[in-house]
C-alpha cells in the first residue's frame, strides 16, 4: 500500500504540536496576568474630577499634612473627603477669583457638595478600616503611593486580595513608627525587618493566622 502522507507531513505535525503548546502557554499567561494588569485594575490611571486637585502642590509643595483634609483617618474606617469649607479656608483669599476654582466657590455658595470620583475604591464585599491601619503603623504611602508627587491622583497599587495578603502575612516588612505614618519622605531603615518585628509586639499586631482569617476583610 502506497504511503498516504509525504515525509514532510511529519515535520508539519511536529511544528503544529509545538505551535499549539506555545499558543496554549500564551493564553494561560494572559489569563493569569490580565486580572492584575493596569488595564483591569486601573492602576496608574488618573480620574477626571470636578476640580483636578493636585496633591503634588498641596501635600508636596505646600507641605499639607494628610490629616488636614482627611480628618477622620485616625478614628474612622473612612479617611474622609474634605468639605468645600476646608478648601475655602485658603481659597477665600488665595486665587479667590481664579476661573479654575469656580466649581469650588459655587459649591460653597450653593451649599452643594463637590462630587469627587473615588480613586482607591474597594469592592463592596471588602471591609477596610483606615483607622486600624494608621494607628498600627501603616504609612499612607504604603497603600496610596507617593501622593506628594501626584499632580493628578491615581491608584498606586492594585488593591487586590493578593496584594493585601502580602502585607497581612509579613507585616514586619511594612510597619513604621507611628509618628512617621503621614511622612511621605520616610524610607525604611536597613534593619526594617528587625524594626518591624519589634513594632509588631509594641503595637499588639495580631498573629498572621488572625490577620489572614477570611472574616478580617469579608464581613
Amino acid at each position: 500500500m502506497s504511503q498516504i502522507f509525504p515525509k514532510s507531513a511529519n515535520s508539519l505535525a511536529r511544528a503544529s504540536i509545538i505551535l499549539m503548546v506555545l499558543l496554549g502557554g500564551i493564553v494561560v499567561t494572559i489569563l493569569l496576568t490580565l486580572p492584575s494588569s493596569d488595564y483591569i485594575t486601573r492602576r496608574n490611571m488618573s480620574r477626571t474630577q470636578p476640580v483636578q486637585f493636585s496633591h503634588a502642590h498641596h501635600a508636596g509643595g505646600m507641605g499639607f499634612d494628610c490629616r488636614y483634609c482627611h480628618t477622620s483617618v485616625e478614628e474612622s474606617n473612612f479617611a474622609g473627603i474634605p468639605p468645600t469649607k476646608t478648601c475655602m479656608n485658603c481659597h477665600s483669599q488665595l486665587f479667590a477669583d481664579s476661573p479654575y476654582l469656580e466649581p469650588v466657590r459655587a459649591s460653597f455658595r450653593n451649599n452643594t457638595p463637590l462630587t469627587w470620583v473615588r480613586v482607591n475604591d474597594l469592592a463592596d464585599f471588602v471591609y477596610f478600616n483606615h483607622s486600624i491601619h494608621v494607628t498600627k503603623g501603616v504609612g499612607c504611602a504604603t497603600c496610596h503611593g507617593p501622593v506628594d508627587r501626584m499632580p493628578l491622583m491615581y491608584k498606586a497599587e492594585t488593591l487586590q486580595m493578593s496584594w493585601c495578603l502580602d502585607c497581612h502575612r509579613r507585616p514586619e516588612r511594612y510597619l513604621r513608627p507611628k509618628d512617621q505614618v503621614v511622612n511621605m519622605n520616610y524610607q525604611p531603615p536597613a534593619d526594617q525587618i528587625e524594626l518591624g518585628r519589634r513594632l509588631v509586639k509594641d503595637y499588639n499586631i495580631p498573629s498572621v493566622q488572625h490577620l489572614t482569617s477570611c472574616s478580617i476583610c469579608h464581613r
